[in-house]
């Protein structure tokens, strides 16, 4: 993408047709997002190594406010955005003494220029922020609200993730095994020794057929091969989800003048890996204004 594509972004493109809106804007869709109040182990990591005590910070496509606690916390002035009424709803009755704004995430005109230090899009938020002339606008809106050295943290999938990892809970197998045998007895050892076995090789089998089958769909299109585009992902009954590889993020918000400080797996503390990691967390600094803003 080139400096010549981001001026041609047009100034109303927050108010195009977004078709994963109505999704969540559905009531069970904003309650399965409020029961949700994890930090991943990579956001938690770059959190505390990017945010400080005392910043500003919007919580840009806050959802269910699964983040609000934790940067609410540590924020002198904190601002969750949603452009889903159910989400902020949903916020505000989970947090009535924060503030909450319903807003797109390409218009962000509520919010005065130059005025945070940081801004956190989780949760993949961005990749369903369509079509490409939204995300343009919503780079530019970040980069207006914040203050020149300004934080961005957002996540992104990975359009060439098509290897699943085995995973199965060992608290759970243990706890199988206590319930058929007992801790104190002489067969709990050998009895949770084998039910680990089936249950390492059912998770292998179980990752191997779920990546022919990520691999099945992904493989032939031009999202794979070209390491950025538009897949459709069937989560709540179906979004349209952009996804990018790391060169492809830096080589994009370089042109809105941001610069990459970090790239993070989702599978932190693992090694991640191209084909495998389903999404990154990066970190960018705001370097300078934009040409168009």
């Amino acid at each position: 993408m080139t400096r010549l594509a981001v001026a041609r972004a047009p100034a109303d493109s927050g108010r195009l047709e977004d078709p994963n809106h109505p999704v969540y804007n559905k009531a069970e869709v904003a309650e399965y997002y409020a029961a949700v109040n994890y930090l991943t182990p990579c956001e938690q990591l770059l959190f505390d190594a990017y945010l400080r005590p005392g910043m500003a910070i919007v919580d840009l496509g806050v959802g269910g406010g699964r983040t609000t606690a934790h940067l609410s916390s540590i924020a002198s002035r904190y601002v969750g955005v949603d452009y889903a009424s159910e989400m902020i709803a949903s916020c505000r009755k989970k947090f009535p003494q924060l503030e909450f704004d319903l807003a797109n995430a390409a218009d962000l005109s509520k919010l005065t220029s130059s005025t945070f230090d940081a801004v956190v899009m989780a949760f993949n938020a961005i990749d369903c922020v369509v079509p490409d002339e939204s995300r343009f606008r919503t780079w530019q809106e970040i980069g207006r609200v914040l203050k020149p050295g300004g934080i961005l943290i957002f996540s992104s999938h990975n359009p060439r993730s098509i290897w699943m990892r085995p995973s199965w809970n060992p608290k759970r197998v243990r706890g199988v095994a206590e319930k058929v045998v007992g801790s104190d007895s002489v067969l709990f050892r050998p009895v949770l020794l084998c039910l680990t076995v089936v249950r390492v090789i059912l998770a292998g089998v179980q990752a191997v057929l779920r990546s022919f089958w990520r691999a099945a769909r992904r493989l032939p299109t031009r999202t794979f091969w070209q390491g950025e585009g538009y897949w459709i992902d069937p989560a709540h009954g179906g979004l349209k989800i952009h996804s990018a590889s790391p060169e492809k993020v830096a080589q994009e918000l370089g042109a809105f003048n941001f610069r990459l400080l970090r790239v993070l797996g989702d599978d932190y503390p693992r090694i991640s890996h191209r084909y495998v990691t389903d999404w990154y967390c990066y970190v960018f600094a705001k370097t300078g204004v934009a040409e168009d803003q």
